[in-house]
């Protein structure tokens, strides 16, 4: 019985968190907290383990397992809108701005 979390519309880019998405794939549980931990790209490993902690916490609820015998099953992170925004530029142009969001599920199971 896997369980699963979802975050929808998170204000980083898909590329980023990927990069740290893969780290933690096909990882237990108590091995994937601690390396998320200490990750050099704080911003996506807080985000993720948010993430992850709650799929624990979904897994603890609703079933008998402990998180000790869990490992992330799955991890997809996908692209979400782009927010676009206007910037003035010189000579009275203007750019675009992009700014990307993600869509990101855990799935937990024994």
């Amino acid at each position: 019985m896997a369980m699963h979390a979802k975050l929808r519309h998170c204000r980083m880019s898909p590329f980023k968190l990927r990069l740290v998405a893969d780290a933690i794939r096909n990882k237990p549980y108590e091995e994937a907290v601690s390396t998320l931990t200490f990750m050099p790209k704080q911003k996506a490993a807080l985000i993720l383990l948010k993430l992850l902690k709650s799929a624990a916490a979904n897994v603890e609820e609703t079933t008998e397992f402990d998180p000790e015998e869990l490992f992330v099953r799955a991890i997809m992170v996908d692209g979400g809108r782009i927010l676009k925004r206007i910037r003035p530029a010189p000579m009275g142009r203007a750019v675009r701005i992009h700014k990307p969001m993600s869509h990101i599920t855990i799935e937990l199971g024994p």
